[in-house]
């Protein structure tokens, strides 16, 4: 038997006739409540987190590292209670509550904070833009607390460390490893992050400060490198030894001030300090130990306006000077 309802069609095969009525009337029942019930009525999660992968996340700035994070959602094991095969209409906050806790036994809260975000949104788009769903239920769900602030500094035998393992030099730059040092250096002196290094361009520098992007300004006149993660534009001075720096990558590449991708970098930074037998701190850490030093050196304002900071009190996020040093200049 075959029938079709709202462009639906199913068929079923009995060995009566009673049967087979049993099941039309079901089935036209189930399809007409499902038509009524929206265009999402019968669409998973899956269905809904692939949709997203493919309509919305191209247009993110980070889209490469959100698609990614996608379709790690249809891991079985890392994501063992996510509830993907269940219709999106149907998915409530205790299974969203099931899935963070297994979650929060094999990642730390970082990454379940970011991974409910994401989820968030996904549910977000699929009841405003598509409108397959009446109720986002990550909003019921308790969120992890947000994770500790990272108080790491790098230390200068840290830094001396990594630098002779990328092979540091102060002529002309000759590898690939000796241009990460050289950015090490300059997220040292700014407090620059490794994407806004990696994507400055030569005409953005100018004689003592360099120019990041909107994402918006950097797309209207190239590929988006180099914007700033916070979607304002920023000027960045620069120290004589920053400017030192920049001078040392001319005629290392055309267009990038340090030719080399984030990725790129991050593994040869990585690798550099295991063979230097360092641990426990990361590229980014530059960023806390360049607002720590300029503290030092500039006041509060300044400091925000060259971090592109609106409120004085992402300050304390990233200056974490030692009780010590603070008792020294307080006499």
């Amino acid at each position: 038997m075959q029938l079709e309802i709202a462009g639906v069609r199913d068929s079923g095969t009995f060995d009566t006739k009673r049967e087979a009525d049993e099941w039309n009337l079901r089935r036209t029942l189930e399809l007409k409540a499902q038509g009524k019930a929206g265009p999402g009525s019968n669409k998973t999660l899956l269905d809904t987190l692939r949709r997203y992968a493919e309509e919305v996340t191209p247009s993110k700035r980070g889209k490469v590292k959100e698609a990614i994070r996608l379709k790690a959602f249809e891991d079985p094991e890392a994501h063992k209670h996510l509830p993907l095969k269940t219709l999106i209409h149907k998915v409530t906050s205790d299974q969203i509550g099931l899935w963070r806790n297994h979650r929060l036994t094999l990642n730390a809260r970082g990454g379940v904070l970011r991974d409910l975000g994401l989820l968030s949104s996904v549910f977000s788009i699929a009841k405003t833009e598509w409108k397959w769903i009446t109720a986002n239920p990550v909003e019921d769900v308790t969120k992890p607390a947000n994770p500790d602030h990272r108080e790491r500094l790098i230390h200068g035998t840290e830094i001396r460390g990594v630098l002779r393992r990328l092979g540091y030099k102060r002529g002309e730059v000759r590898s690939v490893s000796q241009a990460v040092a050289q950015a090490f250096l300059l997220a040292l002196m700014t407090g620059m992050r490794a994407g806004e290094i990696c994507g400055l361009e030569w005409s953005r520098v100018r004689t003592d400060h360099v120019i990041l992007l909107t994402l918006s300004e950097a797309e209207a006149t190239t590929d988006g490198k180099g914007t700033t993660k916070t979607g304002r534009s920023r000027q960045v001075p620069l120290s004589k030894a920053a400017r030192r720096i920049i001078k040392r990558m001319k005629g290392w590449d055309p267009e990038l001030v340090f030719g080399i991708q984030s990725q790129t970098l991050d593994t040869l930074f990585r690798r550099a300090r295991d063979r230097a037998k360092l641990s426990g701190f990361t590229f980014h850490d530059s960023r806390h130990t360049a607002c720590t030093h300029l503290a030092r050196k500039i006041d509060v304002l300044d400091l925000c306006k060259m971090m592109g900071w609106v409120k004085t009190t992402q300050a304390l996020t990233y200056y974490n000077p030692k009780v010590s040093d603070i008792a020294k200049r307080l006499g």
